[in-house]
């Protein structure tokens, strides 16, 4: 991969991806801008669902990825960044093509209608997301991937509920109905009630269940070369404290628990 093609992946996922972008930056430098190409690609297709009004429209783009990633494997890459990043990525390691068209596939569900009937189906996209991104990134660092299920868990639950706010706007529903209808609450009553204690509790659940995620990820085998990878799960506790805070969580601070993590080799 060129330089210049590097300096332009890299600097897309430092706007659109702070905390994997920090991250990265943990990773051996030569293996880093096929990280940045890995992760701006899942930026494209995480922010298809926020860009089209009309599920068809997302359906439209999604499959434009899928065609651009089968391309890129086959060493003919879009003339797109991008793409042409994720070209530079198959030709070099061995991450499947599958793997990150299953990344598109399970972004269908950001931009229709359906919802989670439980945690096990919630948790199944969460694996199918984020899960697959960090394993595909601990293949990139010649680490373990089936060390990342439970990082990538307790990362992505911990960012479905900070983005709670965004997605109610949109009337996108990522908790599970069990657990709302447990609480006695529907989805039309979780988009409109701000205060509402059913939905702290809703909130208050989600977190302890990504906790949990995070303390498994914890007492389980060191990530040792995949550590750049799980990184970003690193910030679950620090997430998780100002989430009951209302707060957000400064740049400044985000690379404190990043660095702390990497010095003491664990999350």
């Amino acid at each position: 991969m060129d330089a210049d093609l590097a300096r332009r992946l890299a600097q897309s996922v430092r706007a659109a991806d702070p905390d994997r972008y920090f991250s990265t930056l943990f990773a051996p430098a030569p293996l880093r801008p096929h990280l940045f190409a890995l992760y701006a690609f899942n930026h494209e297709v995480a922010r298809i669902a926020e860009t089209v009004r009309e599920p068809m429209l997302g359906a439209i783009r999604l499959e434009w990825w899928r065609e651009t990633v089968a391309q890129a494997a086959h060493g003919a890459p879009r003339n797109h960044d991008v793409a042409r990043g994720l070209a530079s990525l198959f030709a070099a390691h061995a991450v499947e093509p599958t793997s990150v068209e299953g990344i598109i596939a399970a972004r269908v569900f950001d931009a229709n209608a359906e919802r989670f009937a439980d945690f096990a189906a919630l948790e199944a996209y969460v694996d199918a997301t984020g899960g697959a991104l960090m394993r595909a990134a601990a293949t990139i660092l010649g680490g373990d991937p089936d060390l990342a299920r439970p990082a990538a868990l307790a990362y992505g639950l911990t960012g479905l509920l900070r983005s709670l706010p965004f997605h109610n706007n949109r009337h996108k529903l990522y908790l599970p109905l069990d657990l709302l209808a447990a609480l006695h609450l529907t989805p039309e009553e979780f988009f409109l009630l701000k205060d509402d204690p059913r939905i702290a509790s809703a909130v208050r659940q989600t977190a302890l269940r990504a906790r949990d995620h995070f303390l498994a990820a914890r007492r389980g085998a060191r990530p040792r070369a995949a550590l750049a990878a799980m990184l970003p799960a690193a910030l679950v506790p620090v997430y998780l404290r100002r989430l009951s805070q209302m707060r957000d969580v400064s740049i400044h601070r985000r690379q404190m628990a990043l660095l702390s993590a990497t010095m003491k080799k664990r999350l």
